[in-house]
């Protein structure tokens, strides 16, 4: 697409320069405006020119995206502090199973300044890891990481871009996507690989209250973000992989945006890394009941937390950094206990791949128990207590191993 000027119509009045926030209109020898390679298609001087001179160009035919040139699974390397962080292998692990159905290759992208942990990818089934190595690239910067990504995509045409929706992937995806005129899938709860060879890309939409599978049949990459802790980290043996260092330009670093410093905001502790999670609903009727929940909580040992349901949240039980589900955390705990929780999709997304689901409600039919390994019915104020009780004569705590072997 582009804008087009009809000279005929123009007055020179001047007035499509002064909406246009990307200086991209420029004056010609006899005053007519020009577009220039700046302009984004914002549309705004289209809207502001009174007599209709300028117009968006949209071409009748699409220009077709060469499905063949693209191959490979690439999978986004983020790093925070010099450390990749375990999404990148969840997502490695994932694209190197999809690999395997495609018989293409997994490829691995990172940029940072001297990443520890970068030879870890190895184990989780990178055929080629290539990274940009730069002091600038420690902390992130969404114009720089973009224009490298998108510029790197370009390149190396992979069939598929993942990356992890974290606070950063899911600034850094819809604006890769964007570069490269693809379409981007957000927050993936599931992947799969269709008939046809093309991503199926499950999520969460109208509120949780339905899961939808999206493809991206006509342009390429397929790009989307995966939530974290939906896939499980799967290291694999006897494998190799190539090392590749991208040179890092000095316009690949140029940016409007100055970075001054980071300061990291303290979120106490973090749920995602229990083993254990007691989580509670508005089966509770008041806050204090999580103090119950706490209790129980520290009975289990190898490290246990209490979480919550967004309701809860709502109503200032608990605080956000608690919160499992669509709008919280996802959480793959060896056991989680749901307490009070009716199992609604928007929870359950958040925690239904924990090894073993342990549901405490009094409504027999609540949604639950349709994902829950073990049920029990009853109010959670009889049951809870005697479990804690027994655990205080016994003065024994649970130790969490397998699904196979619960409690020892």
């Amino acid at each position: 697409m582009e804008v087009e000027f009809e000279q005929s119509k123009c007055i020179k009045c001047g007035l499509c320069k002064e909406a246009c926030n990307f200086n991209a209109i420029i004056w010609d020898s006899e005053g007519y405006p020009i577009i220039t390679d700046e302009c984004k298609l914002c549309g705004v001087c289209i809207r502001a020119c009174p007599e209709k001179a300028l117009k968006l160009d949209r071409p009748t035919k699409k220009k077709r995206t060469r499905i063949e040139d693209y191959k490979g699974i690439l999978v986004f390397g983020e790093q925070r502090d010099s450390q990749l962080l375990d999404v990148t292998f969840e997502l490695l692990s994932k694209g190197r199973t999809m690999a395997d159905e495609l018989g293409e290759d997994l490829i691995c992208v990172a940029l940072g300044n001297n990443i520890i942990n970068l030879q870890e990818i190895v184990k989780y089934g990178a055929d080629r890891v290539y990274y940009y190595n730069h002091p600038d690239l420690k902390i992130y910067n969404n114009e720089v990481y973009s224009n490298i990504v998108s510029n790197f995509i370009k390149k190396v045409k992979p069939s598929i871009f993942l990356i992890g929706a974290t606070f950063i992937g899911r600034e850094l995806g819809p604006r890769v996507a964007a570069h490269l005129r693809t379409g981007l899938t957000a927050d993936c709860t599931g992947l799969d690989i269709t008939e046809e060879k093309l991503l199926l890309q499950t999520r969460p939409a109208f509120g949780g209250n339905i899961m939808a599978s999206i493809i991206c049949p006509d342009t390429r990459p397929q790009c989307a973000t995966i939530r974290p802790k939906v896939m499980k980290m799967i290291p694999i043996e006897s494998h190799t992989c190539k090392f590749i260092e991208k040179s890092v330009q000095t316009e690949d670093l140029h940016s409007k945006i100055k970075v001054l410093d980071e300061i990291l905001f303290e979120q106490g502790e973090d749920i995602t890394n229990a083993e254990v999670i007691v989580s509670g609903g508005m089966g509770l009727g008041k806050k204090e009941g999580f103090d119950l929940l706490e209790d129980l909580a520290n009975k289990f040992d190898g490290g246990s937390s209490v979480g919550a349901s967004r309701p809860t949240v709502d109503e200032g039980w608990v605080d956000y950094p608690k919160q499992v589900g669509m709008s919280g955390k996802t959480v793959t705990p060896k056991l989680y206990i749901a307490c009070g929780i009716s199992g609604s999709v928007q929870h359950k997304v958040g925690m239904e791949t924990s090894e073993i689901i342990v549901a405490i409600n009094k409504d027999e039919h609540a949604p639950i128990f349709d994902i829950a390994d073990f049920g029990i019915v009853g109010d959670l104020y009889t049951v809870i207590p005697k479990l804690i009780e027994m655990l205080r004569v016994t003065d024994q705590k649970i130790l969490v191993q397998t699904p196979q072997n619960v409690c020892n």
